[in-house]
């Protein structure tokens, strides 16, 4: 019998992961609030508010895998992230399913050194700890037998989104020939991921029972500096000498009183002032998992631009 999945969140890591498990032919239901019309083979879409559990469950009354790839708005995830997650608990709890969370590095808070998954979550301001408790008390209930959980993080994303700092920011202002300021230094290494790796390794763990309790750093590419992705990306484009620079610290702070997503993003600082690397060891042994070649990850991300025009 087919397996049923459940992706819930419909932005650019549930859409890819929900395509992957339509290419297996395997049953997949796609929930989110909104509507988007999007076809992807074998993949049912509902609309469902992740916030709810009676929403949720109405939408999904049977599953054997759930998929966390919620996005709340940056700003708001202390309100609105501790309600997603518990109405997701309370689904895989009803259903019996696997539940897997895509999330990220900012639990583990300012490290000085290569991150891995056996550090302690020690983040401390807001959208960090959101994240670290989060994942402590799915620990918590996977441990006490209540349900089956994992999670996947990634760093940050290279993708054509609004919300990359290598997306809608980037690219289109290269396609144009002008420049580009970027929040923090330049030329610090930093780990970039690829949301196809992220999906693909949500995939595997979801049906890995040695992957259950335990935290997986998504495969990722050798690390680079900022200066270097928009140099790959500008050759990609065929613009040469693309102008870089920071955004000016006083700058920064102005929009920070202003914007509250810049407001939020100047507690990741430390991501991009120092060296922010993260070591994916234990998925590559553990799984025999690769991350997209660089040169194609570039290639892709300059093309969802080239086909949105």
């Amino acid at each position: 019998m087919s397996a049923m999945h459940i992706v819930v969140g419909s932005g650019t890591v549930g859409t890819h992961l929900a395509k992957r498990l339509g290419e297996t032919g395997e049953s997949v239901l796609l929930l989110s609030r909104t509507n988007n019309r999007t076809e992807l083979k074998n993949v049912k879409r509902i609309q469902a508010d992740a916030a709810s559990f009676s929403s949720l469950i109405t939408a999904a009354p049977q599953a054997d895998y759930i998929y966390n790839c919620v996005n709340p708005p940056y700003n708001k995830w202390e309100e609105l992230w501790p309600p997603i997650n518990q109405a997701l608990i309370e689904l895989a709890k009803k259903t019996g399913a696997v539940l897997v969370t895509c999330s990220n590095l900012y639990g583990y808070g300012p490290h000085n050194g290569v991150l891995t998954e056996d550090l302690p979550l020690n983040a401390t301001w807001k959208n960090g700890r959101v994240r670290a408790d989060m994942w402590l008390k799915l620990k918590e209930l996977h441990d006490a037998g209540e349900i089956r959980a994992s999670e996947v993080r990634g760093s940050d994303y290279i993708a054509a989104s609004d919300q990359s700092r290598m997306g809608d920011r980037v690219v289109p202002q290269l396609k144009e020939g002008k420049g580009v300021q970027l929040l923090g230094e330049l030329d610090k290494l930093h780990t970039w991921t690829d949301p196809e790796d992220v999906a693909n390794l949500m995939m595997v763990v979801a049906k890995e029972e040695v992957a259950w309790g335990k935290p997986w750093h998504v495969p990722s590419n050798d690390p680079m500096t900022q200066r270097h992705v928009i140099r790959d990306i500008a050759l990609e484009l065929g613009v040469k000498d693309p102008k870089v620079s920071p955004v000016p610290a006083f700058v920064a702070k102005v929009l920070g009183l202003v914007n509250p997503v810049i407001r939020e993003l100047s507690h990741t600082e430390y991501q991009f002032n120092e060296p922010f690397i993260m070591s994916d060891e234990k998925a590559r042994k553990t799984f025999g998992l690769k991350p997209k070649p660089w040169q194609t990850v570039i290639k892709d991300l300059v093309d969802q631009y080239k086909i949105a025009n």
